[in-house]
């Protein structure tokens, strides 16, 4: 299976002169721990949860004086989105992220997958879910 058949396209962006706290707003808006910084054509890094915590929260900071380019992971690990999921797993476990951004041929940025979109994508496909569920909904299962 490929990354493309997996990866969420619709992205949202936080620019790098953003301050941390309205990142921090749109994280909670989209319910998402991370957000790509800077353009589908133009990506400049990526800014976490963990960032937040460990770069502005743990140090004392004022998230609204603090800019989002000053806190973010520059090293942005990417995907092609005719990876496969395995090579796109390979990539998350060698660089130690959960989340990479998905680049399309041109290199511009046309998606984001998750160690959890990979997880599920790779139970489904296996059957371990269906094979879970039909002996769960079996008629001879005592209730």
């Amino acid at each position: 299976m490929l990354v493309s058949e997996v990866m969420a396209t619709a992205l949202e962006f936080v620019a790098p002169d953003a301050t941390v706290q309205e990142a921090a707003v749109l994280m909670a808006e989209l319910e998402v721990s991370a957000l790509p910084v800077g353009s589908a054509r133009d990506l400049q890094g990526v800014l976490t949860d963990k960032d937040i915590l460990f770069r502005v929260v743990a140090e004392g900071r004022n998230s609204a004086d603090v800019r989002v380019r000053e806190v973010m992971s520059s090293t942005a690990f990417t995907c092609a989105e005719t990876d496969t999921l395995a090579e796109a797993l390979d990539l998350m476990s060698a660089y130690h992220v959960r989340r990479l951004p998905v680049l399309n041929a041109s290199g511009d940025v046309s998606g984001w997958i998750t160690l959890t979109d990979i997880s599920r994508a790779m139970l489904l496909e296996t059957g371990a879910i269906g094979a879970a569920l039909e002996e769960l909904s079996a008629p001879d299962r005592a209730a």
